[in-house]
């Protein structure tokens, strides 16, 4: 899909969409629990959560969207061991934290697992986590679909990650604190369903320490709270949680952060509602990190105010916010001085590189922007020109290219931008509703 956006400011009211990594973990733990559990969630058709509840249901939970959120039916363990026999098809799609959380919860089951990953998936890294599994049982391997009987359920293309074996109670789980942290999560969730306690240890720096606090937190909800001292997690095997019965997810602040920046674009006024000020999500650094740029910004009740102002230079250290560079950039690059974002080389395995896809974008529009091995260096302009961009199948460098769109004096066009279904699928009709005119090619 091309979308082209004509130029306008971005302007109005809107509220946040329901954070992917929360109900991530909202709908695993449900799965998992003692009995069902209603989560409130507002609508959201994001590919990556379709991709877990797909998961889940390979497993044999039974989750229905229904008018206030998804209501969970639990795995039944009795009649999984019946199926594990035979090989359970996990369709990940995209989704690294999909695969990331879900393949240690299957090898915590014992099931017979074949991952199908799409797109730039496979090229992810899943080390050390993979090794760490097949250090306490599981055996692992891949093969593409050409050399597999497996079908995909979608287009017969991919490359399957396989598992076998039963991951086993130890002492002796180990991972660094300064690779993704979703492996850490996925073990959080995986080794309370054994029958023997482990012992998880994460070692120092931490640099995605908000997201495993957002798992804790999760966690909590369903009952489970494990003791940790000094970066050791003592994780009791309790079989499966206890449900909450109702738990609400979380607006999300990843995605949030799109509307906060089209705020602080030139002439911008955005009201953002629906975000928790005492949320454990790792960006909601945005708000200070704007602060600190000079725009205009201030809570009102339960509703982020921002207004265009001065945008002043930093120097931005990206280790725990690497999903907000694009859109920083894309503020920085109509700002004063030169910003400098750090520390942000995880980019470079995200749906695309994004530090490539970001600077090559943002140049393309007329920004002052230069790669660095690790970061972005950005000098501010006066406006941008637009053009003609391409989404690099991601949909953080999608909406950033629209969100630049509003400091451009010609129209900016996206190829590719189907690529926002991945975690905001209404993005385009959202941004509609701002004020910008957007039109569509097939």
């Amino acid at each position: 899909m091309t979308i082209t956006l004509h130029p306008s400011t971005i302007t109005g009211e809107i509220s946040a969409i329901p954070s992917k990594s929360h109900l991530h973990r909202l709908l695993i733990y449900a799965a998992l629990a003692d009995k069902a559990t209603q989560i409130l969630c507002a609508e959201t058709e994001a590919e990556d959560i379709r991709a877990t509840i797909d998961c889940l249901s390979a497993l044999g939970s039974v989750i229905v969207r229904n008018e206030d959120g998804f209501s969970v039916t639990p795995i039944c363990r009795v009649q999984l061991s019946q199926r594990a026999k035979n090989m359970i098809v996990f369709p990940c799609g995209e989704s690294g934290s999909t695969l990331r959380f879900m393949l240690p919860v299957v090898c915590a089951l014992g099931v017979r697992g074949a991952f199908e990953m799409k797109g730039r998936l496979p090229q992810r890294p899943l080390s050390p986590l993979d090794s760490q599994l097949e250090n306490h049982g599981i055996r692992l391997w891949r093969d593409d679909v050409s050399s597999t009987k497996l079908q995909s359920a979608k287009d017969g293309s991919g490359v399957f990650l396989h598992c076998e074996g039963q991951l086993q109670p130890s002492e002796n789980y180990e991972l660094a604190g300064d690779i993704s942290s979703q492996y850490i999560t996925g073990l959080l969730m995986a080794l309370p369903l054994l029958e023997k306690s482990s012992r998880l240890t994460v070692h120092e720096p931490i640099e995605s320490a908000d997201y495993i606090t957002m798992t804790l937190d999760a966690a909590e909800a369903f009952g489970y709270k494990p003791p940790i001292n000094r970066n050791m997690y003592e994780l009791r095997g309790v079989g499966s949680f206890t449900s909450p019965s109702r738990v609400e997810t979380e607006g999300d602040w990843s995605n949030g952060a799109f509307w906060l920046c089209a705020g602080a674009m030139p002439h911008g006024d955005i009201s953002l509602k629906g975000l928790r000020k005492n949320s454990s999500q790792g960006d909601r650094q945005i708000y200070d990190i704007l602060d600190k740029m000079g725009v205009n910004i201030s809570w009102q009740d339960e509703t982020i105010r921002i207004k265009e102002a001065q945008r002043n230079s930093l120097q931005i250290d990206a280790r725990a916010i690497p999903d907000l560079i694009p859109v920083l950039a894309a503020v920085a690059a109509v700002g004063n001085g030169t910003t400098i974002f750090q520390n942000a080389s995880r980019l470079r395995i995200k749906e695309s590189d994004r530090l490539m896809s970001t600077a090559k974008t943002l140049a393309t529009l007329g920004a002052d922007i230069k790669e660095t091995p690790d970061g972005l260096i950005v000098t501010g302009v006066k406006s941008l020109k637009g053009g003609t961009v391409d989404a690099h199948g991601d949909h953080r460098i999608a909406m950033m290219a629209a969100i630049a769109s509003a400091a451009c004096s010609e129209p900016v066009t996206i190829t590719g931008a189907q690529a926002v279904n991945k975690s905001y699928p209404n993005f385009w009709r959202d941004l509609e509703s701002l004020g910008k005119k957007v039109v569509k090619e097939a």
